[in-house]
């Protein structure tokens, strides 16, 4: 009997816990898991429970009532849709929208695309927005909106809006999680926390794809069709820019860089310093923090991107507020404005941009491209062979580009703080095979010329000839016009330039 009361006040202790729970916000990447428990109790202590359940159960709609209060002046997930397709309207020649996919109770997953040339092909670097990750972060969504008309509303006035629009197709997805948002909670309608559902480096979670939800399954395809150079995350309960790695090997809180930790250390001071107070955090030394370091996480988006997309992407807690009054948004996008821009523009005002080429022909190469010294390759776009690789500013770098098939090439830069312009020309491998020839062949010119006599008598062969080697030379320059051309365009910002062949 003692030992079934003891279980029975452990109860009452656990469930009391669970209620204080609603009175604190959970940290803004993680959240509190709970347990079951099961067995049976007398009749004093059914009561009590009962009681605390009824308790509970008034908190949690004291809760949702609160929530619904907050929500008020927010948009909801109709009128999102509603504000995406009037922007597209309102600002049809620099952008497009589309959907990736539709979320578990089959909300579409609207992307709006700004570019001068939106939907086409261009050798020039991607970027994306995603906001609302976790329902009960709606902030982002909100800004993403103030993103997109600020720059509808600047483009050809404001140098930075014409910088983007012009070099950059930026592409936002206000929210990721639309039903979570409706039902005001983080996790999505199967209550699945989709910044846990990506596949993970260090452990075997997620491996399943049949597991995945379809908010997961979107952006994962949606990252196959178009490559990426850099994105970031909007969340809220929190204010500083978050980078790799989320997670270690041991599940324990501590530094553990990736091999671009300078570059990312650099993005995300950007951001920090572009912002009205998030450098000014006595928290987070320079408003800035490796995820690991934070807390880990296991099977979050970030890390995801990077490995397997070869995208750079920052997780940026921009409220401490998970969700403050909607009058406060104006001054929650002021303060963030000049962040998101400035993030947006590093893609092509930093790093390296360049295409690759073959030196027969000209024909583009989606080659490799690797920095000596860093443990991490990407590949440049299919069809352009555009690569654009971010890099630290104020550094010496060896970079390199390989492709099977063709010879590797390099050549060292010095970075300084504007972007620079390295294209590839790489020469395929020859090789000769002595089994192609018949025994006994005499390869000698002689011999060829010979015959050629034999067959051009006269004068005719050394026509012949003569044309050979002029039709060999006009191959040769047109190979040549073709990269000189795209050299003499100006297709990457900043002055300087390089071609290594």
């Amino acid at each position: 009997m003692n030992n079934m009361k003891f279980i029975n006040v452990s109860l009452l202790f656990f469930l009391s816990l669970n209620v204080s729970s609603l009175f604190h916000p959970t940290s803004a990447r993680g959240g509190l898991s709970t347990s079951n428990f099961s067995g049976s109790v007398d009749n004093h202590y059914v009561a009590s429970a009962r009681r605390l359940f009824e308790e509970k159960k008034l908190t949690m709609e004291q809760h949702l009532q609160r929530l619904e209060k907050l929500a008020e002046g927010y948009m909801s997930n109709a009128d999102l849709e509603k504000a995406i397709k009037a922007f597209n309207r309102r600002c049809s020649s620099i952008s497009r929208i589309y959907s990736i996919g539709k979320s578990v109770l089959g909300v579409p997953l609207w992307v709006i695309e700004i570019s001068d040339k939106p939907g086409k092909d261009e050798p020039e670097p991607s970027f994306k927005f995603i906001g609302n990750v976790h329902g009960d972060e709606p902030v982002g969504r909100e800004l993403l909106l103030h993103l997109a008309n600020w720059l509808c509303d600047n483009y050809m006035k404001h140098p930075l809006a014409t910088l983007i629009v012009d070099n950059i197709h930026l592409h936002i997805l206000p929210s990721m999680n639309p039903d979570g948002y409706q039902l005001k909670r983080r996790g999505n309608a199967n209550n699945v926390d989709l910044n846990r559902d990506f596949p993970d480096q260090f452990f075997h979670m997620n491996d399943d794809p049949g597991n995945r939800q379809p908010e997961t399954i979107a952006i994962m395809s949606w990252l196959e069709k178009i490559h990426f150079t850099a994105s970031a995350t909007l969340h809220g309960g929190a204010l500083v820019a978050n980078y790799p790695w989320d997670g270690t090997t041991d599940e324990k809180k501590y530094y553990y860089a990736c091999p671009d930790d300078k570059t990312f250390r650099f993005m995300a001071s950007l951001y920090s310093n572009s912002h009205h107070n998030m450098s000014l955090s006595k928290e987070f030394p320079g408003g800035i923090t490796n995820g690991a370091m934070w807390y880990p996480i296991y099977g979050g988006m970030q890390d995801w991107n990077y490995i397997h997309a070869g995208c750079f992407e920052l997780t940026l807690e921009i409220s401490d507020d998970k969700w403050p009054s909607a009058s406060e948004i104006p001054v929650v996008w002021e303060f963030n404005k000049l962040s998101m821009l400035n993030l947006v523009a590093s893609v092509i005002k930093t790093g390296i941009h360049g295409r690759v080429f073959s030196s027969d022909y000209g024909r583009p190469l989606q080659a490799s491209i690797s920095i000596k010294g860093i443990n991490y390759t990407i590949k440049a776009g299919q069809a352009f062979a555009d690569y654009h690789r971010l890099l630290t500013p104020g550094e010496k770098y060896e970079v390199i580009a390989t492709m099977p098939g063709y010879k590797s090439k390099s050549t060292s830069i010095i970075l300084g703080e504007e972007a620079s312009t390295v294209d590839f020309i790489l020469d395929p491998v020859v090789t000769f095979r002595e089994d192609v020839l018949p025994r006994g062949c005499d390869c000698s010119f002689e011999n060829r010329r010979l015959k050629l006599v034999e067959f051009f008598p006269g004068q005719q062969s050394e026509i012949f000839l003569l044309l050979v080697i002029i039709l060999l030379f006009l191959c040769f320059l047109m190979k040549r016009r073709v990269i000189l051309n795209y050299l003499r365009q100006k297709q990457m910002v900043g002055p300087k330039q390089s071609l290594v062949v």
